[in-house]
């Protein structure tokens, strides 16, 4: 995920360099805490959706269950990596406080953690699950099977910023929108699996084992063209309820969005 992100935050080079001091790539969760705060950050476009997260575990490890009394390497404990694994080990009967967790940001940090022999099951994202797997480490789910639907990542930016820079936000989402187009063009995979081994050291193999897992079929991992699901939102929101980073009432998933540069761009 982290070459495609490249590719997609190039669309920057499309507007004027140095204008974008006012927007920040951020996870929902972030934004969520921030904006229900002093905060007057919004949401201005999607980045990535359903992020397809693998629990990979040591080779001897073959269910779920058997983690009990392990260490997992998870993410930010109320980040949505976090959030949707503990449902994922949850609906296989494995409760919290069962196994112990370690906060470890970032893939390839968990990766080494379960390389070293320090965790016994980690959250990788792509390439590393698949690397992880051909090396003969054990998949035991996808977050997508328990939280089907999310807003993985967006672009913020504080509202009377945007509101000050609208004619520049507005080209920047038309190029983001161009960026997810060129991705999905099926006549750019050689280009974009290129850029992937290029940014991760994976194979070739590997870089088309990605996008594969992402586009054939479509499993909704990358917007179409940045537009902002506020069902996607909304799971977060409700997510976040349930683990208690958020208080009721809950609120609803359009106070954390500014659609209208989206709008004007013909996108959403």
């Amino acid at each position: 995920m982290v070459a495609v992100a490249q590719l997609l935050r190039g669309s920057h080079d499309q507007v004027r360099p140095g204008l974008f001091r006012g927007t920040k790539h951020l996870f929902p969760p972030d934004l969520i805490r921030a904006a229900s705060g002093s905060s007057d950050a919004a949401a201005i476009a999607a980045e990535f959706n359903n992020p397809i997260y693998s629990l990979i575990a040591k080779p001897e490890i073959a269910t779920i269950l058997d983690l009990k009394g392990k260490l997992v390497g998870l993410a930010d404990e109320y980040g949505t990596i976090t959030l949707s694994m503990r449902k994922l080990m949850e609906s296989h009967g494995l409760r919290r406080g069962e196994f112990g967790a370690r906060i470890i940001e970032g893939t390839s940090a968990r990766w080494a953690c379960l390389r070293r022999g320090d965790c016994d099951a980690v959250v990788l994202g792509q390439p590393q699950d698949l690397i992880a797997q051909e090396q003969g480490y054990r998949l035991l789910g996808h977050s997508t099977e328990s939280v089907p639907e999310l807003l993985y990542t967006v672009t913020a930016a504080r509202r009377s910023w945007a509101e000050e820079n609208k004619p520049a936000l507005v080209r920047y989402v038309r190029a983001l929108a161009a960026a997810f187009r060129f991705v999905r063009d099926p006549h750019n995979r050689d280009h974009v699996a290129h850029v992937i081994m290029q940014s991760t050291g994976s194979s070739e193999p590997i870089a088309r084992q990605t996008l594969s897992l992402f586009l054939e079929p479509d499993r909704g991992v990358l917007p179409k063209q940045g537009e902002i699901g506020l069902d996607g939102l909304g799971r977060v929101i409700a997510l976040m309820g349930e683990a208690g980073a958020l208080k009721g009432p809950l609120p609803a998933p359009d106070r954390f969005v500014d659609l209208q540069y989206l709008q004007a761009a013909g996108v959403q």
